[in-house]
């Protein structure tokens, strides 16, 4: 069985090989921890957004989207917290000379506790068989329950010391954890010091007049600042959400783990404006809705978990994080906040102006509460492409690689194979793409063997091959394959669009999070 860390590599080495993504500024030897999406990525990628999207403003009627600019009034930083208080703490091997996140050391720690876990638990999966109660198991193994323990014990030791900034039991429990450096086995640390995030800029034509910008480290201020224009041209009444997708940058120190952690990075965010004291009802509506959409996709229910916050931001009253299980472990993919009013609070206290929304049922004016869906949508495409890549085994022992999209985000729905280069079937090929283009992404193929086309398809995560052969001259009909069963039907060219829509169509896999 292929281990995690070599089964993470081919990942990496298959979204260069199949145009997904490339390495930043390659033939200069690259830029560390920034990706250029390829040709399959782009489309993958546009996907995505647009499924989240659909479900986010589309299917909701009181959820409007904007595009805000990414230079904003420095003063926004102020009111946000960022300026103050966007950091990450960061600790150097004095040996080997590498930087690390104090915390991320820590977590990979607790990471491995729970590999551990794991392994218990299959092995007594493994022993047994169907009358195995994995809950009852969990909660009372005795050598489970110490593992957990430890883990939780370590976990809320890190997440008091980072909320009371006291940056020395940081370093005390790295070193009494005995974490050493990943690259030396060195655990000879320095002090862990705080490090911001943000990257600065300047705004103006000349080095005395400019005015110092930063890159926005997140999209949601560009909301916050729109509310009342938002609000008021869109007639919009409480609750109601301001939806927005767009690049956001960080200085990450030690950006790792492909893109799962990059420095130019886009992310889909719902700020989602309610009456003050309904935020528990609220904060519990869309932590359902927004897995309900994750699970929408098909990639596995048990891929999927909560995490609440440890540590929670001063302004919030409730967190968590929809976990999955990426091939380094369960990381966060979706934030989930409750931030009270601390937002429009805050950028009426720096601008001078109100945002408040009257209310007329109440007959009273207010700040809204915000409760806020943040999602990465690299971290989004990481998780959906390492998901779908699998090495199957065919009867007799052959193997395939098979990247098993989801349909409805796969680049190209549809590849139209003839079955040889003569007898007048790349015309037909010709024109049944030419029929089928206005719908679906389609692609022409007719280099190989058709056998070795199809394995090429299913590596690059086409769900259908469709194949033009001398038979389509007599009858008009032509094999449709299934990517993920690799059953072949025949049928006529006329139904074809129908027969692929009801597979690829956005609005058929929508339906599912009703």
């Amino acid at each position: 069985m292929i281990n995690q860390e070599d089964f993470f590599k081919k990942v990496i080495s298959h979204a260069k090989e199949y145009g997904y993504i490339f390495q930043s500024s390659e033939i200069y030897d690259g830029l560390s921890a920034v990706y250029d999406y390829g040709q399959n990525g782009v489309e993958l990628k546009k996907n995505i957004r647009e499924y989240w999207w659909k479900a986010m403003v589309q299917m909701n009627e009181n959820i409007v989207g904007i595009d805000a600019a990414i230079f904003m009034h420095p003063t926004t930083w102020k009111a946000s917290g960022h300026v103050d208080a966007f950091n990450d703490p960061l600790i150097d091997n004095k040996d080997s000379k590498k930087r690390y996140r104090a915390d991320v050391l820590v977590e990979d720690y607790v990471a491995k506790i729970e590999a551990k876990i794991e392994k218990e638990v299959a092995k007594a999966e493994k022993r047994f068989g169907e009358a195995f109660d994995k809950e009852q198991f969990i909660t009372t193994n005795a050598r489970v329950v110490e593992y957990k323990n430890q883990a939780d014990a370590i976990l809320k030791r890190l997440a008091k010391s980072l909320e009371n900034e006291d940056l020395a039991d940081v370093k005390a429990l790295i070193e009494e954890l005995e974490i050493a450096c990943p690259e030396s086995g060195s655990k000879n640390w320095t002090d862990v010091k705080q490090f911001n995030l943000m990257f600065g800029t300047k705004l103006g034509a000349t080095a005395d007049t400019a005015m110092d910008l930063y890159l926005r480290p997140e999209t949601a201020q560009g909301i916050f600042v729109n509310f009342l224009n938002v609000q008021k041209t869109g007639r919009m009444k409480i609750p109601f959400g301001i939806a927005q997708t767009g690049k956001a940058f960080r200085n990450e120190i030690v950006a790792r783990q492909f893109i799962f952690r990059m420095r130019e990075f886009e992310q889909m965010e719902m700020q989602f404006f309610i009456k003050p004291g309904t935020q528990k009802e609220w904060y519990e509506h869309w932590k359902e809705a927004r897995l309900k959409w994750h699970l929408s996709l098909g990639m596995g229910s048990e891929n999927y978990r909560f995490h609440d916050h440890e540590k929670l931001a001063h302004y919030a009253d409730a967190a968590c994080d929809i976990e999955f299980r990426f091939p380094f472990g369960f990381k966060e993919l979706e934030g989930i906040h409750s931030r009270t009013d601390f937002d429009l609070g805050n950028h009426e206290k720096y601008s001078g102006k109100k945002l408040q929304y009257f209310d007329p049922e109440e007959n009273k004016s207010y700040v809204p509460y915000v409760l806020e869906t943040s999602i990465g949508l690299d971290r989004m495409f990481l998780a959906v492409f390492s998901n779908s890549l699998q090495e199957e085994t065919l009867e007799g022992g052959d193997t395939r690689t098979v990247l098993r999209l989801p349909f409805v985000l796969a680049p190209t729905k549809v590849a139209v194979l003839p079955l040889l280069k003569k007898d007048g079937l790349p015309e037909i090929a010709r024109e049944i793409i030419d029929e089928l283009k206005f719908d679906f992404s389609v692609s022409y193929d007719e280099k190989d063997a058709v056998g070795r086309r199809y394995r090429r398809q299913d590596a690059a995560g086409t769900p259908f091959c469709i194949t033009v052969d001398h038979q389509t001259k007599e009858d008009q009909t032509v094999t449709l394959r299934h990517r993920d069963t690799m059953e072949q039907v025949r049928i006529p060219i006329s139904e074809l669009r129908s027969v692929i829509s009801k597979e690829v169509d956005m609005r058929n896999w929508l339906q599912k999070i009703k």
